[in-house]
């Protein structure tokens, strides 16, 4: 289900049929059916799309009310590292743009300094790296043509909180994040989209200023992360509090390396279902982020609706 409504709703069927049934529409061949047609064979306009009756959120009509903390996002593990872009250990065989095009809402994104500048990589950007203007960059084009998405975004940061803000100016997004005070409650996804905050920031290791650029721990707490097998999985807490708001639940193994084979095996849907229930359920907070590698081995996207209650 998209949402999205068309400008015309015909009253009888398909035009031609309504044109043909028509004793004027007979009478008036060609572009004369045409213009009747649209005069006299057309529903009443519809709104167009963006109007409060017509907004769709994240996908779909129903997220629009939900508040914030209570929507599950699809999200990906190391998300610049991909086998698209030739980073020798990727964890996502697609980059930035196509993941937020197929649904990616949730992005565990690195930074670190590498030759005087600021880069999105792991670890050693010798074996892969883009520009944090570059995948900002990404993200605030999605977000232009996409204005009823929310995006949800966590770093391990490895630069300062400053040059991290200075690179969102750089690209129009210092204007397009959201900023939580604690205890007031998470605005709905249709508010944040109509009131153009759709980036939601986390850090793993700073915090604000500025004020957008929360500490991650003091919005999230999460499970381990650090799975060899998939019997190994588990609930338990790792990091933050558990009276932070939203829940990240960490579905990858780690090899050490990421391998496409095991995200087939845990990205499953009968896998993957299974454990989010059971978190959901153990830790009293819907899963908000669920991240995980080679997001398009599996089902992520369909149990993350089946999460939400929604379908396409």
């Amino acid at each position: 289900m998209s949402g999205r409504r068309t400008l015309f709703r015909s009253s009888s069927g398909p035009w031609s049929q309504c044109c043909r049934s028509s004793r004027w529409g007979q009478a008036l061949p060609g572009l004369g059916c045409a213009l009747l047609l649209l005069a006299a064979c057309a529903g009443p306009a519809q709104e167009a799309e963006g109007s409060p009756e017509s907004q769709v959120c994240n996908g779909f009509v129903e997220l629009c009310d939900r508040p914030f903390s209570e929507v599950a996002l699809a999200a990906t593990h190391n998300s610049m590292a991909n086998a698209e872009a030739g980073w020798w250990v990727p964890n996502q065989e697609f980059g930035l743009s196509r993941q937020l095009e197929d649904g990616i809402r949730g992005l565990l994104l690195d930074t670190h300094y590498w030759d005087d500048q600021l880069y999105l990589c792991h670890d050693d950007c010798s074996l892969g790296s883009q520009l944090l203007v570059e995948g900002l960059s990404e993200i605030a084009q999605f977000l232009d043509a996409r204005p009823g998405e929310v995006v949800a975004i966590l770093f391990q940061d490895g630069i300062s909180p400053a040059d991290t803000e200075s690179a969102f100016a750089a690209v129009g997004l210092d204007d397009r994040v959201y900023t939580h005070s604690a205890g007031s409650g998470w605005p709905t996804l249709g508010e944040l989209s109509q009131s153009r905050q759709q980036l939601v920031v986390g850090a793993e290791f700073s915090g604000p200023p500025p004020n957008w650029y929360h500490h991650a721990w003091d919005l999230y707490f999460d499970t381990p992360y650090d799975f060899d097998s998939q019997d190994a999985f588990s609930c338990a807490s790792h990091r933050g509090e558990e009276q932070s708001e939203l829940f990240l639940v960490n579905h990858w193994l780690s090899g050490p390396l990421s391998r496409v084979s095991n995200a087939e095996q845990v990205n499953q849907y009968s896998v993957l279902r299974q454990r989010l229930e059971d978190c959901w359920a153990e830790r009293g907070q819907i899963p908000n982020l669920v991240a995980v590698d080679f997001y398009d081995r599996g089902d992520l996207i369909q149990v993350v609706d089946a999460l939400n209650g929604v379908s396409r």
